[in-house]
């Protein structure tokens, strides 16, 4: 038996997706720049999401110019906060009435490794802001994902979070802060010997939900 008080989330491939409005984004500086470069689709979005913006940049264009490359990165995080505020993201089945279940139990956080202001505009685009009590991304700071969890985790006293996440990076960063992980393998990546995983969103809230709430939620 594991008690927890509270639960951490990965943004993109674990709460939504984003990659077609952000593929669009990052087409528009390529062809915003003459940048010689193929068609941008979502499965390339896809495929590195979870990484430091930077990263995923220099990943999806690689063999690029280094001139090239920083435009993309100096540019592409306020088009993609941009087209999603206007094209928005496609939450996962039973995300919406999971996080309101949830969010009674128990304090929710998001850490994520994106730019800044994406956090900002996935609350503006679902109205979800009041459901969480902090979060964090890297465009913020510049750390890591563990450095990330753990300085929320501090500054909200947590004793015994648990971190929700879809990639073997998320679980990297749960493992360095000596934080259970829950795998959503309906999202984009696999991870190895998770601590629980969850098939859907809502499997997760059963799975979370399914022990008294008071004093703490507790997870068998």
């Amino acid at each position: 038996m594991i008690d927890f008080d509270g639960v951490g989330f990965d943004l993109d491939g674990t709460l939504w997706d984003t990659s077609e409005a952000c593929s669009v984004g990052w087409n528009r500086v390529r062809a915003r720049h003459g940048i010689p470069f193929r068609e941008i689709v979502a499965a390339d979005v896809r495929g590195v999401a979870g990484k430091p913006h930077e990263a995923c940049i220099r990943e999806v264009f690689r063999g690029l110019a280094e001139l090239h490359i920083a435009t993309l990165v100096a540019e592409t995080p306020e088009e993609d906060n941009r087209l999603v505020a206007e094209l928005g993201g496609a939450l996962f089945p039973g995300v919406p009435l999971g996080l309101n279940r949830l969010h009674r139990i128990v304090p929710l956080f998001i850490v994520s490794n994106c730019q800044a202001g994406y956090i900002e505009t996935f609350f503006r685009c679902t109205g979800f802001d009041p459901l969480f009590r902090d979060f964090e991304c890297w465009g913020r700071t510049g750390l890591s994902k563990a450095e990330n969890l753990r300085n929320v985790v501090a500054r909200n006293g947590l004793e015994a979070p648990l971190f929700v996440g879809d990639t073997d990076g998320d679980q990297a960063a749960a493992a360095a802060c000596g934080v259970p992980f829950i795998h959503a393998s309906y999202g984009f990546g696999a991870c190895s010997e998770p601590d629980f995983s969850a098939q859907s969103f809502s499997d997760l809230i059963e799975l979370l939900c399914a022990q008294p709430a008071a004093p703490k939620a507790m997870l068998q």
